[in-house]
């Protein structure tokens, strides 16, 4: 290998040339539209994380606080309850003195 991305090259063909990830016609048909919200904030020296992720089926909100060992998640049976915390945590971070630096969907790639 002459350069470093060789090695991820390889392993990115690889896995292509599976077809793992391929759906069937019946997985086709059981897809469940996700809608996903990240926003990045800071304050000071720090980063902070708050992740929203909504289906039909219920919601997740992820936060990654600089001053916590590990990240936070919540689960909810329902996507409004979801996006209501959602909203009131964005809400008294801003409060607390965090500022918004990205607001929308991950950017990939």
């Amino acid at each position: 290998m002459t350069e470093n991305n060789d090695f991820f090259d390889d392993i990115i063909n690889d896995e292509l040339e599976t077809n793992e990830f391929e759906m069937s016609e019946d997985e086709e048909d059981d897809v469940v539209p996700v809608d996903v919200r990240t926003v990045v904030m800071t304050k000071e020296d720090m980063i902070a994380l708050l992740g929203l992720k909504t289906s039909p089926q219920g919601g997740l909100i992820v936060r990654v606080d600089p001053r916590e060992n590990n990240p936070a998640a919540q689960t909810y049976d329902d996507p409004a309850a979801a996006r209501k915390w959602f909203n009131r945590s964005l809400a008294t971070s801003r409060r607390n003195g965090w500022q918004v630096i990205f607001d929308g969907v991950p950017i990939y790639g």
